[in-house]
């Protein structure tokens, strides 16, 4: 008798043990098996959308045995139970559940709880329990399926616009996003390109642009290395709506001259990023450029003749222009050629090629790049440095039209405080206010957005258009100045609240409205707070002696 039991893995979270077994007298072997020896493991699935088929070929056999497998855990419990029939025959049967699951446990608590075996009248010699993943998006839906293998031809590369949507096949929400984003993508078909990558299986895709929830969606515009995050609401009519307005945003600034490239060069061979964002260090600026620099370095020793050199350098230069950017040049990617300048390179040991060392601000010995070498993966460890040395973004007053839109044209989101007066807190009231702010700018610090404030009065036109003015001090709103939209913070002005309100617009769940008229109010030039308590205006003594009184003031008439 031989019995089989697939092995799956669920997600990295959970296996069931493939279980050989031959003849009967190998029983207790397949027992201690299936208390916890792993083998022949297959790669993972994800467990989201998923169909179980629990199939069987039964080829009967006297004295056949029956066997279910109740979680990890438990051992393999066999029944055995005879048959009168002698005749060796061949029975196939299957059954099929088909299920959503929310998550992957609840998956798992199905598995576990079913027998994976199907009795016949002559025993169960075979059995194995396939687990398929229905894809969310399939070749005949108007949605493109974005690739590690064809994301940057798709989309880096192109010229138009582009809606992406990264998901996890076990996510409910991108489940229940599907059928909106499919309606989108036909409503926009020739117009707007809407695509999705499956985060699960091409994780490195979404590194570069800060994945941490699903579903995400990003839209590509103008300059492909710097895309935005959609605010709006999970309908197909808004997906819509916001894919209008990024366009004709794009279609204003190619009328204005700007450039409506991805932001680098395409090189021969594609994909290529802009040499120039690539410093190129030698013996003698090495240590000015390097070693006495502000910045964070990561910097590549190579050869010209090394064939893996040749095979990074456009991988290297989309990552310098996409680090640039991002991080406002406080990280920086070098190049070093170690055959010419081998005063640098025998100071740090190289050996082969490409050799890849991080610098990191005040530190003259560097640390091994250790990562992957496409630009996916050396942005995210950009970031990853950008985001562990970076000071918490500085926190400004509105004190005039510049300012405000200085801050935030360069930021994807800008957070504005309206606090209260200084004569209702103090200082030490405003101070407690602005302290949570700072420490909500630094929790936030990667995502580059910019933070503000205004006292409650100084900026009429700009709390109106808020729909703030007049009451509720402190109050918040975090604005998009490219798409003319804000969102108000409806809970506690406090790390807790605000935390809650950033976590609700970063998956689009917060309710968005549009600027009043449909532009950035006027911004009155103000003078900054000079740090102390309010002090009440002095009023003039006025002498009252010689006013003349009319005798009938008492009286009641009018």
């Amino acid at each position: 008798m031989t019995l089989y039991c697939k092995v799956v893995q669920l997600s990295n979270k959970y296996m069931i043990y493939q279980i050989i077994r031959t003849g009967c007298t190998k029983l207790h072997g397949a027992r201690r098996l299936a208390e916890g020896r792993s083998v022949n493991a297959s790669g993972p699935i994800s467990a989201g959308h998923a169909e179980i088929l629990l199939h069987c070929t039964c080829r009967g056999r006297r004295g056949g045995s029956s066997s279910i497998i109740r979680s990890r855990s438990e051992s393999l419990t066999e029944r055995r139970r005879s048959s009168g029939s002698r005749r060796n025959h061949d029975i196939c049967c299957s059954r099929a559940h088909r299920g959503r699951w929310e998550d992957t446990r609840s998956l798992i608590s199905y598995v576990v709880s079913k027998p994976v075996f199907i009795f016949s009248p002559s025993g169960v010699l075979g059995c194995s329990l396939v687990l398929s993943v229905q894809a969310l998006y399939s070749s005949g839906d108007d949605v493109v399926e974005l690739t590690a293998a064809n994301f940057n031809r798709e989309v880096i590369q192109s010229d138009g616009l582009w809606l992406v949507e990264f998901y996890a096949p076990w996510c409910g929400h991108c489940r229940s996003l599907a059928p909106e984003w499919k309606k989108a993508a036909t409503a926009l078909k020739g117009i707007v390109k809407v695509g999705a990558v499956d985060a699960d299986q091409h994780g490195s895709v979404g590194g570069p642009y800060g994945i941490r929830g699903f579903p995400t969606i990003k839209i590509f515009g103008a300059n492909k290395n710097m895309p935005e995050d959609y605010q709006g609401a999970r309908s197909s009519q808004a997906i819509v709506d916001a894919a209008m307005n990024s366009l004709r945003s794009l279609v204003k600034e190619r009328l204005s001259g700007k450039s409506g490239s991805s932001g680098y060069s395409k090189q021969g061979g594609g994909g290529g990023g802009n040499k120039n964002d690539v410093v190129e260090l030698t013996d003698s600026n090495f240590e000015k450029m390097v070693l006495g620099s502000d910045d964070v370095w990561l910097v590549e020793f190579f050869a010209p003749w090394c064939g893996h050199c040749k095979n990074l350098e456009p991988e290297w230069a989309a990552a310098a222009t996409s680090v640039k950017e991002q991080t406002k040049g406080k990280v920086r990617l070098g190049a070093l050629d170690a055959t010419v300048h081998q005063g640098v390179s025998s100071r740090y040991g190289i050996r082969g090629f490409p050799t890849i060392k991080i610098f990191r601000k005040g530190e003259q010995q560097p640390e091994d790049y250790q990562g992957g070498r496409s630009r996916g993966d050396i942005i995210a460890k950009a970031l990853e440095l950008f985001s562990d040395d970076a000071p918490a973004p500085e926190m400004l007053e509105i004190l005039s039209e510049d300012i405000l839109k200085n801050t935030c044209e360069d930021s994807q989101l800008c957070l504005i405080a309206v606090l209260p007066h200084i004569l209702d807190t103090g200082a030490e009231g405003r101070n407690g206010y602005l302290e949570v702010m700072t420490k909500m700018a630094d929790k936030y610090k990667k995502k580059m957005w910019g933070w503000m404030w205004t006292e409650a009065g100084a900026q009429m036109e700009l709390e109106a258009s808020l729909g703030i003015g007049g009451f509720g001090y402190p109050a918040m709103a975090a604005i998009n100045t490219r798409k003319m939209k804000f969102a108000l913070l409806k809970g506690s002005f406090s790390e807790t609240g605000i935390h809650e309100f950033l976590r609700e617009l970063s998956v689009g769940r917060g309710s968005t409205a549009t600027f009043g008229g449909g532009a950035m109010p006027k911004i009155h030039t103000v003078e900054a707070w000079d740090g102390k308590d309010g002090q009440l205006p002095v009023e003039d003594d006025y002498d009252l002696s010689d006013v003349d009184l009319d005798d009938d003031f008492d009286k009641d008439e009018l």
